[in-house]
């Protein structure tokens, strides 16, 4: 007779392994979406030695013990080693503990080796149970009604190297404090004109190396998975960076990664990068180990995000399919998705197996078609000069131009067009002020060395304009383009310069010069372009809110207030919905769905109830254009009029602070992707018979490219944003964590 499978009841979770930066988070997510889900929930306190102990160590959770907790680093729940866990007897006890409370689902977050010691654990299930029973320690039934353990894996781990997920728990944080550290190191060895080698974390996996370097303009990089390929790699190093010297520049970064290696496998350390550098450059050189400190600090605006998404789905996963086998939830082009546990695990193993056994290419393969890419432009970046060009072929002139509000990721994205292509034999062109700058020729040649410093520069040195072409500017555009002998634009901006780009082409019968190729890529703070997920800037701004909303919290705990902030985003509620989502916000409110009467009387009724039950703030954050009468003064005066004293209102608005700043690790490393290929389609269709004009984006974690001409029918026709919102879709998440046990999964 066949048996319906059971359902899990009570769930447990906790944390293994080196600490991560967004642990807490998940916790906080797997907690608050299976109380949702009326589920009793455990929390674990030192990993799997608190699984072993049990008492005090499983403790069972609310909505308030995991409040506060989002924005901290490392796990509260604690990590441990645990020598009795490795043995039958120690698994043993652990099962009788979780039985004994009623649980049969596991979340672990944790790296490789914690989700295999789990994965045993849950093969060992039935047999300790077995086992209990004979011992007289658990009773048969209650055996029987715990039979199966349901366990799902999520990966914290800052290295990035496992398999089943595009980005691991902590790893995008890492990345942001190996980037501010370099970022901070450029002044000073600019100042002296000295090498700094930086070594880096990452065992068998070079991606915080690769990534940091693209994201802070290193002038080397040595990664496990593809070593230098020659046996005197020291002679390409020395005369790569000795040529960067001899052009001026005035600084050298190399960047090694922690398991580095050459050709014959031997290792190649941050200390022996140093004595050659002094020995073969005569630099005085200097060596920088983080250490520790990629693991520390707040978690990023992305981490806190990936982490409570995960932890969301995590226990989806246990109330939909609780029979399956042990699986991994891992994001995957930008989706989240669920594969088998141990074949990921596996698959990790064979990355670093295959390196062992010098098979370079295969790891190569192994890492990802991005980590490819990855690489092979980093070795354009950090050339010193750039291939010279084939006689033979045709010579382009390209135009590069802003257009629309500052966003950072600017300057990067001129940086890596302006090189590529130059590397490709092409010239190179600025457009000074956007559209403006380009009716009046206010255009410059731009060679290798002018673009040298940008990779991690905020705002926009070419500048940037809300011009927008009328009937009448695009003759004077034309002949500009004729007077250049432009043979395409690039043009790195928002939505008047998307819009700008779109009149151009619509005047090309009328004006033959303008019937140039275009690639539009979207910089955009408020993430409000059609045909991409993710536009350059938002990241950096959702960092900006994030570290400033942090602090308000801390003076709204200290002082028992509610504090009302305004982001920006004009038509589009993506700024909001996101920083809402990472800094633990109780309601956002967004132009997406407006604002009723009865919305506000809730929220200031759900207060109102918290504060009297202990609530110490609250928080609150409404995009600008979210309804034009209930705006963010609005709401602030309203909620201070009806507090009837338990809390007091303050209003912050965030405003021109979300577009300043250097950009974000993700923005710079994301920025260098779509200018490398928006420059290969720019140069493809300009020696084409037929160019057209098209907008690059990231969509579902693919780089497309969508013809201009489709623009209008992709906006919504009386607002600044796309018809088509991805993002839309967590509004649900964001209603579980920020009001517990009301919306159900």
């Amino acid at each position: 007779m066949l048996r319906t499978p059971q359902r899990a009841k009570s769930l447990a979770v906790l944390t293994s392994g080196g600490d991560a930066a967004g642990m807490n988070a998940a916790v906080r997510a797997v907690v608050r979406a299976g109380l949702a889900a009326d589920l009793d929930v455990y929390t674990i306190y030192e990993g799997f030695q608190g699984l072993v102990d049990g008492g005090e160590r499983i403790r069972q959770a609310s909505s308030e013990s995991v409040g506060g907790i989002l924005h901290q680093g490392g796990t509260v729940l604690g990590t441990a080693r645990c020598d009795r866990f490795r043995t039958p007897e120690g698994r043993r006890q652990a099962a009788k503990n979780l039985v004994l409370l009623g649980i049969d689902a596991l979340v672990v977050i944790g790296g490789d080796g914690s989700l295999t010691g789990a994965n045993l654990f849950r093969e060992e299930w039935r047999g300790h149970l077995k086992a209990l029973v004979a011992d007289g320690e658990i009773e048969q039934d209650m055996a029987e009604a715990h039979r199966r353990l349901t366990l799902i894996g999520l990966v914290g781990s800052i290295d990035n190297d496992m398999f089943g997920t595009d980005m691991t728990i902590g790893a995008d944080t890492a990345l942001h404090r190996i980037t501010e550290a370099i970022d901070a190191i450029h002044s000073t060895a600019s100042s002296h004109k000295r090498a700094f080698v930086i070594e880096v974390m990452g065992r068998n996996c070079g991606y915080l190396a690769l990534m940091s370097a693209i994201a802070a303009g290193a002038n080397w990089v040595l990664i496990p998975e593809n070593p230098p390929e020659e046996d005197n790699w020291e002679e390409s190093m020395i005369d790569a960076l000795e040529a960067g010297r001899s052009i001026g520049r005035r600084l050298n970064i190399v960047i090694v990664a922690e398991g580095a290696q050459d050709r014959n496998g031997n290792p190649i350390t941050a200390q022996h990068v140093k004595q050659t550098l002094e020995d073969r450059l005569g630099e005085d050189t200097r060596v920088t180990s983080l250490g520790h400190v990629q693991r520390g600090g707040a978690p990023s605006a992305f981490d806190r995000y990936l982490s409570t998404v995960l932890g969301y789905a995590a226990v989806e996963q246990i109330l939909t399919s609780p029979a399956a086998e042990p699986q991994l939830i891992g994001l995957k082009e930008h989706q989240i998705i669920s594969s088998p546990l141990m074949e990921c695990v596996e698959q990790t193993h064979a990355v670093a197996d295959r390196i062992a056994e010098r098979d370079y290419e295969a790891a190569m393969a192994m890492r990802g078609g991005s980590f490819g890419d990855s690489f092979r432009m980093i070795k354009t970046m950090v050339r010193a000069q750039p291939h010279p060009p084939d006689p033979g072929q045709r010579r382009l002139r390209l135009g590069i131009l802003h257009a629309g509000g500052p966003a950072p990721g600017m300057n990067p994205a001129v940086r890596v067009a302006v090189r590529v292509g130059i590397d490709n034999g092409h010239t190179m062109f600025g457009i000074r002020n956007g559209f403006r700058g380009l009716e009046v020729g206010d255009i410059q040649e731009m060679d290798w060395m002018s673009v040298n410093g940008w990779a991690s520069r905020g705002g926009a040195e070419l500048g940037t304009s809300r011009h927008l072409p009328r009937n009448g500017h695009f003759a004077d555009i034309a002949a500009q383009i004729e007077e250049h002998q432009l043979d395409g634009l690039l043009m790195i901006g928002g939505w008047a310069g998307y819009r700008a780009a779109h009149r151009m082409q619509a005047h090309a019968d009328e004006y033959p010069a303008l019937r140039i190729p275009v690639v539009c890529l979207p910089a955009a703070i408020n993430n409000d372009l059609p045909g991409s997920e993710h536009a350059i800037g938002a990241d950096t701004a959702l960092n900006n809110i994030v570290s400033d909303v942090d602090k308000i919290k801390q003076s709204a705990v200290a002082s028992g207030r509610c504090f009302v902030v305004e982001v920006m985003g004009r038509d589009c509620g993506y700024l909001a919905l996101m920083s809402g989502l990472a800094t633990g916000a109780e309601r956002v409110y967004l132009p997406e769905e407006g604002i009723s009467l009865k919305d506000l009387e809730a929220d200031v009724s759900d207060l109102k109830s918290g504060f009297r039950h202990g609530k110490r703030l609250g928080l609150v954050i409404t995009s600008e254009h979210a309804d034009s009468v209930y705006n963010s003064g609005f709401i602030k005066a309203l909620f201070e009029r009806e507090s009837e004293g338990l809390f007091s209102v303050r209003q912050s608005i965030l405003g021109h602070i979300q577009q300043g700043g250097d950009p974000s690790p993700f923005d710079r490393i994301q920025t260098t992707r779509l200018a490398s290929k928006s420059l290969d389609y720019l140069i493809e269709q300009a020696l084409s018979d037929s160019p057209e004009s098209a907008f690059i984006g990231l969509m579902h974690g693919k780089i497309r490219f969508t013809p201009l001409t489709e623009f209008p029918d992709m906006i919504e026709p009386e607002a600044h944003r796309p018809r088509e919102q991805s993002w839309m879709a967590l509004m649900p998440l964001a209603k579980v964590m920020a009001q517990p046990g009301l919306p159900k999964l």
